[in-house]
């Protein structure tokens, strides 16, 4: 796998944007992938070509034809990426504002006196829109905790307090502090055992880039993403929605299509991006797999994703060559433990006796990016019972080496000990 072809890893960085140095820092090493990942050299290229055309797409003119046909090529291979027969993708301010959107559709939608259930360890993304629009459209709100310890909320924690009056349910599909994948689809089913009608919105921003999305297998409606953590660029999110969100009364201009979600003219630079991670996932799946079906090959990117950066991220926990890891760093305290198969792509850490943004301070002077997640709005609900007052995140992706991580390993083995002096 790729773990065991440098050339491969070196084919993989080649196809990023500053993969090892940043153009205000210099030299570095790029672990802060979670608040938004490296951006492909192809996307760069291809904004660069669709941000200076004038013309709106579909309009009948070659342009605006030809820049429609973009967009609807983006969808569909969005739906060949996200593996979904039915529904439909739209593009929104970001992944953050769609979320709002299908919430409040889903909450004004549903009978008055109705519930709509998540989980504590959600993004203010989905639970900040779903107490809002519970409180305005006369629902009531469930809480489903999570494990502070292993930062994960099961299928059986949502089993427990779903009723069949639930009529909305949001589900986080990974953690962008604790670094735990939930598994929807058994989340799902536990809903929808109980109450089968209800509409089901995920939170996918913090999973998209590590490969295996699903979207059929979920029995989901909703599902937003943030193109910018999945290596394309800032300014737009995606959201997929099943057809009966679709048809559900929402924000639309008078007489306009039952079914349209779209506002305004569409960013067919955005789109066209989208296809080109679709390619790059494409591509990715033809090294490291015979498969020859576009949907095979990304199924085979994303099980190599996955199983190269659990290699990365056990190094970084277990050491690796004679470093030893952070388990072993008496000075360092794993956010949801050492040992949680959950992870993904994801370590967040503190450092006793030192706060977090003197940690992150130093690496990044060392030439190492990571970041302060604070107890706040973002990331209260699970710093807080833990007893922290911050963390540092150290994210990566399956562009970063195991010599970057035993840098890092070298770096956070003395952080204390350069504190002090």
């Amino acid at each position: 796998m790729i773990q065991d072809n440098p050339a491969l890893i070196a084919a993989i960085r080649d196809r990023f944007a500053h993969v090892d140095s940043c153009p205000f820092q210099g030299p570095r090493i790029f672990f802060e992938n979670a608040g938004g990942a490296l951006t492909l050299k192809s996307v760069v290229e291809t904004s660069t070509f669709y941000a200076a055309l004038p013309d709106n797409p579909g309009r009948f003119n070659p342009a605006g034809q030809g820049t429609q046909k973009v967009i609807d090529k983006a969808k569909v291979d969005l739906a060949v990426f996200m593996n979904t027969s039915s529904g439909q993708f739209f593009a929104g301010e970001s992944g953050t504002e769609l979320l709002f959107r299908l919430i409040r559709t889903a909450c004004t939608s549903a009978p008055k006196g109705t519930k709509v259930i998540g989980s504590s360890i959600e993004h203010p993304a989905t639970r900040s829109a779903a107490r809002r629009w519970t409180d305005i459209a006369g629902l009531s709100y469930v809480n489903v905790p999570h494990n502070d310890e292993t930062g994960l909320v099961t299928a059986e924690d949502y089993a427990a307090l779903v009723t069949p009056d639930v009529s909305v349910a949001t589900i986080l599909h990974a953690s962008p502090v604790s670094g735990m994948a939930m598994d929807v689809a058994a989340i799902s089913r536990a809903i929808r055992a109980v109450a089968p009608d209800c509409v089901i919105i995920v939170d996918g921003i913090q999973h998209a880039a590590h490969g295996q999305l699903d979207l059929d297998s979920y029995a989901i409606d909703g599902y937003a993403i943030s193109p910018y953590k999945v290596f394309s660029r800032h300014g737009y999110g995606i959201a997929w929605i099943s057809d009966k969100l679709s048809a559900a009364p929402h924000d639309m201009l008078i007489n306009a299509p039952a079914t349209g979600w779209e506002f305004g003219t569409r960013d067919a630079g955005a789109y066209a991006a989208v296809s080109d991670v679709v390619a790059y996932f494409e591509w990715l799946g033809s090294e490291v797999s015979p498969a020859t079906e576009r949907r095979e090959r990304i199924e085979a990117a994303g099980g190599a994703i996955h199983q190269y950066e659990r290699f990365l991220i056990d190094a970084m926990i277990n050491g690796t060559g004679n470093l030893p890891g952070l388990k072993d760093l008496a000075h360092v305290r794993i956010i949801a433990g050492a040992d949680n198969p959950a992870r993904e792509g994801l370590v967040s850490i503190a450092i006793d006796g030192v706060a977090s943004p003197d940690v992150v301070e130093a690496l990044n002077s060392q030439g190492i990016r990571t970041h302060t997640r604070k107890a706040d709005h973002y990331s209260g609900n699970v710093l807080d019972p833990l007893g922290l007052g911050d963390c540092v995140r150290v994210s990566l992706c399956h562009y970063n080496t195991l010599q970057e991580v035993a840098e890092f390993l070298v770096a956070i083995k003395d952080i204390k000990a350069r504190r002090a002096a």
